[in-house]
């Protein structure tokens, strides 16, 4: 398996054990065993798996102090998918027949490593009480699991694993029904052909919204947090009103032609923004992630205040969506394919929670609205926070890149 899944790999570019391999690692982290390894103040990890794969998930979310694994020959900068001879020699300096070790492992296991000859306490589990066992529940986590990458939704089990190859066929075809059917379908028509193929879409707007499409004065601006590239066509459908404009940053050539509502893309360069945010907004309603990218657990990134200086009418929307196979999203693939993988998923679910309409700082003086929009900005991201039982970050677009991909997330 080894030799199957590294051989040819570039080392410098390998980080799944960085971006993929935690959030399924923490799936299978037993609360009882959890328990026992926080008793321990210096904490080694000895395993037969290649140490390239194991060791962030290890010495971040579980606070191991050394990993002792398995280490993957390299020629000319590829893994071959070959692995070295492991050596105990770090952890034997770590623990002594003075400490009060402790051991936990499997009865299958435990005497290959002579480390354990040196533990005080050793628990032995079966595969019968690892069934038994609770997942560890996510606020008991070392460290809080914002980001993660890949394209798989579950646990890829044998038997699940099995199920998508066998759905792919049948989820390629739904996703070019639902793209090529329902796009250039009128909006009543859309909201069929969705619910015929099983994508769930749910609106919760109060009274006081009213589009300005058809007024001379500016429109509205929907600020919404970023799920998927399909927020603001969410956004369109629910309100009905396909003339609304999307304010993207990289999205692909390939989404934008294939989108129903007009986008406008950003440079991110700020004064530049602001002059396309305000003729675009003269024009008719606007929504725009302020985030800047998107983010699968529930949290919120920190919103960019330059919204907040754009419009008074903002209205705030917490955006949400559930899939059961596939993301669609990703840091490090082809970004032309994210609605294409939520599409494929069986049953996808989408919902939009308008609230109330926030003021923006517009018309202040240059100090006030200095102030005032970074106040107007948090107010938005902890309302949607709060509508959607999410947690506030500072993180950033940015800090998601250098995790995920090793680099800015600068598009060229």
């Amino acid at each position: 398996m080894v030799m199957i899944c590294f051989l040819g790999l570039k080392k410098d570019k390998f980080r799944e054990g960085r971006a993929v391999l935690p959030k399924f690692f923490l799936e299978d982290v037993g609360k009882e065993s959890f328990e026992v390894l926080r008793r321990c103040k210096k904490k080694v990890a000895v395993t037969d798996l290649p140490r390239v794969m194991v060791e962030v998930f290890l010495i971040d979310y579980l606070d191991i102090d050394i990993v002792v694994g398995r280490e993957l020959k390299v020629f000319c900068g590829y893994y071959v998918g070959l692995m070295e001879e492991r050596s105990d020699i770090n952890s034997f300096q770590v623990v002594d027949s003075s400490s009060n070790a402790i051991g936990i492992s499997s009865f299958k296991k435990f005497l290959d490593c002579p480390l354990f000859f040196n533990c005080k306490e050793i628990y032995l589990v079966t595969e019968k009480e690892k069934r038994d066992w609770h997942q560890l529940p996510k606020d008991l986590y070392h460290k809080p699991l914002v980001f993660h990458d890949g394209r798989l939704a579950f646990t890829p089990t044998y038997l699940a694993t099995l199920a998508m190859f066998m759905w792919l066929p049948f989820g390629f075809i739904l996703a070019i029904f639902r793209i090529i059917i329902a796009i250039p379908s009128s909006y009543p028509m859309y909201y069929l052909v969705m619910h015929f193929t099983g994508l769930r879409l749910r609106g919760f707007k109060p009274n006081n919204i009213v589009s300005s499409s058809n007024e001379k004065k500016n429109g509205v601006l929907y600020v919404c947090n970023h799920r998927t590239l399909l927020d603001p066509v969410i956004v369109s459908l629910i309100l009905n009103d396909p003339s609304l404009t999307a304010l993207t940053y990289s999205v692909s050539k390939v989404s934008e032609k294939l989108s129903p509502i007009k986008t406008v893309r950003l440079t991110r360069n700020k004064d530049q923004d602001a002059e396309l945010m305000h003729e675009s907004l003269s024009q008719g309603d606007l929504v725009v992630c302020p985030e800047g990218t998107t983010c699968r657990e529930p949290y919120l990134l920190r919103f960019s205040p330059l919204f907040s200086e754009i419009s008074e009418r903002i209205v705030p929307v917490a955006m949400d969506c559930h899939v059961s196979m596939f993301y669609g999203t990703t840091a490090r693939g082809f970004k032309c394919l994210d609605p294409f993988f939520f599409l494929m998923n069986p049953y996808p679910s989408y919902s939009a929670h308008f609230l109330d309409m926030v003021r923006g700082g517009v018309n202040e003086s240059i100090d006030d609205c200095e102030n005032l929009k970074f106040k107007v900005a948090n107010l938005v991201q902890s309302e949607i926070a709060k509508e959607l039982g999410f947690s506030c970050t500072k993180l950033t677009r940015k800090d998601k890149y250098l995790i995920l991909a090793g680099n800015a997330g600068i598009v060229s």
